[in-house]
């Protein structure tokens, strides 16, 4: 998360702070908050800075919440994009690659997810900004359900099945224990793509999250 914040924002330091601590301040008070708590002067007391610091890295606020949206965007859309296209030999084992997502914050930041829909309600720009990275996501879900030979009409159906149940999580705050969702990912895999994983598939997934069935 720091990484791609610095990414984002620039490496501008000094007395006043940076760029990335200013846009790290704002993104836990948009978790903790809501949209609403992302204001200079609050920001300015919770890293005990002044106020006129904050100008030094960002316009005005409009610019500051741009760079949560930029990150968000990077962050959650770039790499479910990027999960899509991970090499995988089969379908389940491809599936397994896009659940990755779900269970590493570093790829896709959950509460973040959920901060920025729950902003969407309060701002048309944002629910433009929502709709844009559905659309993309699930066409990238779609396109490596047709790279594994399923025709566009189910190659649809399916990429919104996966995605619309990892939303209704984000949407429900599911907080599932890591050994309760892993009973239940290699049946989530069958009922996705019609294929139960291997278990060397199993294996090698379960490893990369230091998970022991």
């Amino acid at each position: 998360m720091e990484k791609q914040i610095e990414n984002i924002a620039g490496q501008n330091s000094g007395w006043r702070g940076s760029s990335d601590v200013w846009l790290r301040a704002a993104y836990d008070a948009l978790l903790e908050t809501g949209v609403d708590g992302v204001k200079i002067q609050p920001l300015a007391k919770r890293l005990g800075l002044s106020r006129t610091s904050f100008y030094w890295f960002f316009k005005d606020r409009k610019e500051l919440l741009d760079a949560l949206i930029t990150l968000w965007r990077h962050k959650n859309t770039g790499n479910l994009i990027k999960q899509t296209n991970a090499y995988a030999e089969t379908i389940s084992e491809a599936m397994l690659n896009i659940i990755d997502c779900w269970l590493m914050p570093d790829l896709f930041d959950a509460k973040f997810e959920f901060a920025v829909r729950s902003w969407s309600a309060q701002s048309p720009a944002v629910l433009a900004e929502i709709e844009l990275a559905d659309q993309q996501r699930l066409d990238a879900l779609t396109s490596l359900f047709e790279r594994f030979g399923l025709d566009a009409a189910m190659a649809d159906v399916r990429a919104r099945t996966v995605y619309l149940v990892q939303i209704g999580y984000i949407s429900m705050q599911s907080n599932e224990d890591l050994a309760t969702r892993m009973a239940r990912i290699p049946g989530y895999v069958e009922t996705f793509c019609g294929q139960a994983p291997k278990q060397n598939e199993l294996s090698r997934f379960y490893a990369r999250h230091n998970f022991v069935p």
